[in-house]
């Protein structure tokens, strides 16, 4: 089912697609049980966000995001997200750039594939955007969500919102003020995807 708030939303940059975090997330805020770490990467019961990633292949509301986000030109993502999922083995979806944000570097520390580190989060997001050649680029991770945010550079917010309460976990903001629009909703078995475009402050109006 699609709710037509509208079809889609680009940035405000037409020669560029818009950063875009895709992120699953429970009624009440986690997105991811707790205790995640290195071999229960989604925490204690996280697993449940993502059960609507078995309709991926479909025809529905899932099978379509699936599709758009690995239909993006480029990846950003934060250190700890990057880790936890193996590096991706270099490869996260059709050889795109993986731009992975860091607070150091390690010159004997060469990722894999099309990963590379950054600890400038605007050149990290200027060469996503250049390397995803018009489409959007995909971020992952709260971390790198949150300093894309914090820099004025994340344009949307896909949000899987899965109906449960986990009661405990990772939050994906936290002491975080932002305006969003609703661009975009809709609903699958077990998720609602919701897309949210990134309201900028206007000069001289504090939010």
């Amino acid at each position: 089912m699609t709710t037509p708030i509208e079809e889609d939303h680009m940035a405000a940059d037409d020669a560029f697609g818009p950063i875009r975090l895709y992120m699953s997330m429970s009624l009440d805020g986690f997105i991811t049980g707790p205790d995640d770490r290195r071999g229960q990467e989604l925490g204690a019961g996280g697993w449940r966000l993502f059960d609507w990633l078995d309709h991926r292949h479909g025809d529905g509301a899932s099978g379509q995001v699936y599709r758009e986000a690995t239909a993006t030109g480029a990846v950003i993502s934060g250190r700890r997200t990057f880790e936890l999922a193996g590096r991706w083995q270099g490869d996260h979806h059709d050889g795109v750039a993986i731009n992975v944000l860091t607070h150091h570097l390690d010159p004997d520390d060469r990722p894999p594939g099309s990963a590379r580190f950054f600890t400038d989060v605007g050149v990290c997001a200027a060469e996503a955007r250049a390397a995803a050649g018009g489409r959007a680029v995909l971020v992952h991770g709260a971390g790198a969500a949150q300093a894309l945010l914090r820099a004025g550079l994340l344009d949307e917010l896909e949000i899987h919102l899965v109906p449960v309460v986990l009661g405990k976990g990772r939050r994906l903001f936290d002491e975080t003020r932002v305006e969003l629009r609703q661009v975009r909703q809709l609903t699958d078995q077990g998720v609602t995807h919701l897309r949210y475009a990134v309201e900028r402050a206007e000069a001289g109006r504090p939010r």
